[in-house]
């Protein structure tokens, strides 16, 4: 079985609700996989926009150093470097320079924007702690990228 990804929060492909934005209460919605792969040591976590006007894309969210078996991450993880949940995880920096899940907020009138979720497993484990963004975990995952999957959901303002 391919490794999947997905949400009880929102249908996939469909919009994401209020609750999970900046407009509403902020929280992470809560995510579930399967089919781990073979040989999966670790997983990271990438929320992007890539329709947002001056960041191509726009981070919203970076989690990385999930413990392989993990198979499922709660609605609202605590914000911080190391949020407790999962054990052992790290916050990555997202585009507005801070360590925790930043919902959507596109600009007003702006139309639609996309949400990707991609969730990486990973042959190793990272040999690193705090402080990557999103460029510097894709450095990091390079060559270890076993199976990705993706996470589509949509907000507009």
């Amino acid at each position: 079985m391919a490794l999947a990804i997905n949400t009880e929060s929102f249908e996939p492909n469909g919009p994401i609700p209020e609750r999970f934005t900046q407009v509403g209460e902020n929280l992470s919605p809560n995510l579930y996989w399967q089919g781990e792969p073979a040989n999966t040591q670790e997983y990271a976590l990438i929320m992007e926009d890539p329709d947002a006007p001056n960041h191509h894309p726009f981070v919203h969210w970076v989690l990385y150093k999930i413990p392989a078996g993990v198979t499922r991450l709660p609605e609202g993880i605590p914000e911080g470097a190391s949020p407790g949940t999962p054990p052992g995880a790290y916050h990555g920096d997202n585009t507005y320079g801070a360590k925790k899940y930043e919902g959507p907020k596109p600009p007003v009138g702006h139309g639609p924007h996309r949400y990707y979720f991609r969730l990486f497993a990973l042959d190793t484990q990272l040999e690193v702690n705090l402080g990557l963004d999103r460029a510097a975990l894709l450095e990091e995952m390079e060559g270890h990228v076993i199976e990705e999957a993706q996470l589509l959901g949509t907000f507009e303002r």
